[in-house]
């Protein structure tokens, strides 16, 4: 009886492993096709790659790769990034004034930071001054009559010849400008510059300011001195002078009546 017991269970064993022996077999002799399918399948390109002596697995195309359009594309700082090319405001040199197209564009730099004076076309004109600050910023872009464009340094020249110590008066504009001031001619108070304190645009409030340009080797003399006070007195302003140095650096001095 236990020999007959032990028949069948060697019996059973010698079925099982074969069984197994079976399964293992299948596993390893797998045709070598299957493998490069499965290894395929990690592949990121369709892009065909030499073959190597290591494991790793091919890098991706540049085309897998693109990152769009310019307008698409993420800057680090996580705001988008725009067109490389800012869009500018056309202006055409009109004799002593620039006049800019009718954009809402060319309207912003009147709404927003009170450059120029609005004209009935809904066009902007611009002094001299503004427009050259403007140019030098790279806001706008200022043609002839002819429609052929006018470089930064043909602009100063013509504005030399048309305006006086235009240089100098420059200087002190767009240092107050650039200090987040907002500063108009002021040719009726019989000043070069009138300057509205900051945050305060023309129409809210009147200028705070009256302000004389000079230039640090030029002289002053006590008449004129004596007749700016005037005007800033009568005008109910404070009266700036701005002395530009030979640097370009401007130092202001600010002058008021006092009674004793």
């Amino acid at each position: 009886m236990f020999k007959n017991h032990y028949s069948i269970v060697s019996s059973m064993t010698k079925k099982a492993k074969k069984q197994t022996k079976k399964k293992t077999e299948k596993k390893t002799n797998r045709p070598k096709d299957q493998k490069k399918k499965k290894s395929s399948s990690l592949k990121t390109s369709p892009s065909k790659s030499k073959k190597s002596s290591g494991s790793a697995l091919p890098l991706p195309s540049i085309k897998d790769v693109s990152m769009g359009p310019v307008e698409e594309v993420i800057s680090l700082d996580g705001e988008s990034a725009t067109k490389s090319s800012k869009q500018k405001v056309k202006a055409i040199f009109s004799d002593i004034s620039v006049i800019t197209e009718s954009t809402d564009l060319a309207r912003e730099l009147y709404n927003q930071s009170r450059f120029g004076a609005m004209i009935d076309s809904g066009k902007v004109s611009l002094s001299l001054i503004e427009a050259f600050y403007l140019l030098e910023k790279g806001k706008i872009t200022v043609y002839n009559s002819a429609d052929r464009q006018i470089s930064l340094e043909s602009f100063l020249k013509k504005a030399k010849r048309l305006e006086g110590n235009f240089l100098v008066r420059y200087y002190v504009f767009k240092d107050i400008r650039d200090r987040g001031y907002i500063i108009k001619t002021a040719l009726k108070f019989g000043a070069d510059f009138r300057v509205y304190d900051r945050g305060v645009k023309p129409g809210e409030d009147h200028a705070k300011w009256i302000v004389y340009p000079v230039n640090e080797t030029s002289s002053l003399t006590w008449y004129d001195f004596a007749a700016k006070n005037r005007v800033a007195h009568s005008t109910k302003k404070r009266l700036l002078i701005g002395i530009v140095d030979e640097e370009r650096s401007v130092t202001y001095y600010e002058i008021r009546w006092v009674r004793p």
